[in-house]
């Protein structure tokens, strides 16, 4: 997925420094956080080298994702894809909401990609409640369905809005793709607010990737959470944005970031902490070094890195054409 924030552009460098700092080689078994997870793209590399990930993140559409990709091991039943690609298109909850056809004024997909979501989200509802498919089996199909879906939906990155005519790759036919299944140990996945889940957890390694801005994963994500979730919520306005206001981040806001920050840190039993942020983030770069150092030993690595495509798509003033992504490290006392 094309995703706010994410590490993949980053990898070499995020497992070159935590390898430098740790000493922990690959094959090592470690416990490794990651609760910021987002899509698992960092998550899942830490499974493949041999750690215990224990994943978690406040949106239900990560939470899916990582249920797959941290908690799932090899070999999984992919002998549903060719029914599920083979349903006849239903007119549910995503076409009704999301697409110009049902009169809804919204134009996220096209109507048949629309009606084929429905009838694949609902046969993973309906086999799930009869006990035709188990918990894992259930997340492979809509972990795998909400990557998929994405990469058919007609908007300039994230669901922020929608675009008035429909773009080249929203006007093909939907077809579902199969993630891959990460071999490695089974790890867990949580969906809870970070600051209460890091107090009933422990590990070696914890990495952090909040967001770094005002911008709400909830909102820019609304319909992929509704996808997940598929709970029929009230839907208000142009963009039909879903109540998300208990998910609503301290880490998006100047006024509560920082004391957020300070309980998470406190409050984390691992040995090793490395948080990704970059230049222009909300926590200044002193303010982020003077609460970690509060609690062990501190260093700073740097790295350069182009923007995230969505910033020119949205058509945002944007001053330079790429930003320098931090790694503060912790060795915690």
């Amino acid at each position: 997925m094309n995703y706010i924030g994410s590490k993949y552009s980053l990898l070499d460098f995020l497992q070159e420094t935590m390898e430098d700092v740790t000493g922990y080689k690959d094959g090592d078994s470690y416990v490794f956080g990651d609760l910021f997870a987002g899509t698992g793209v960092v998550g899942q590399i830490f499974k493949s080298k041999g750690c215990k990930v224990i994943a978690n993140d406040i949106q239900h559409y990560s939470y899916s994702l990582n249920k797959h990709l941290i908690e799932n091991v090899p070999e999984m039943d992919d002998s549903l894809l060719g029914h599920l690609n083979s349903l006849q298109p239903e007119k549910g909850f995503v076409y009704f909401n999301y697409c110009s056809g049902s009169g809804s004024g919204r134009n996220y997909f096209t109507d048949e990609n629309g009606m084929l979501c429905d009838a694949i989200r609902e046969e993973l509802e309906r086999l799930r409640k009869n006990s035709e498919i188990d918990e894992g089996t259930y997340y492979y199909y809509l972990a795998s369905l909400i990557n998929s879906i994405d990469k058919y939906a007609n908007t300039a990155s994230v669901y922020g809005a929608f675009l008035k005519h429909v773009k080249k790759s929203a006007q093909k036919k939907f077809v579902l793709e199969l993630l891959p299944v990460i071999e490695g140990e089974r790890g867990e996945v949580f969906n809870e607010d970070i600051n209460e889940l890091v107090k009933k957890i422990t590990g070696d390694v914890l990495y952090l990737d909040p967001p770094y801005n005002a911008r709400q994963y909830c909102t820019n994500y609304h319909v992929l959470e509704t996808i997940s979730r598929y709970d029929r919520p009230e839907l208000t306005g142009v963009t039909g944005l879903r109540d998300s206001s208990e998910q609503k981040s301290k880490f998006c806001s100047k006024r509560t970031v920082s004391e957020a920050f300070d309980d998470l840190i406190k409050n984390a039993r691992f040995k090793y902490i490395f948080l990704s942020y970059n230049n222009e983030g909300l926590m200044s770069l002193d303010a982020i070094k003077e609460i970690m150092s509060h609690y062990g030993q501190y260093s700073f690595y740097t790295k350069e890195y182009r923007r995230f495509k969505a910033d020119k798509d949205e058509n945002r003033n944007i001053a330079a054409n790429s930003t320098t992504e931090y790694l503060h490290c912790l060795v915690k006392g």
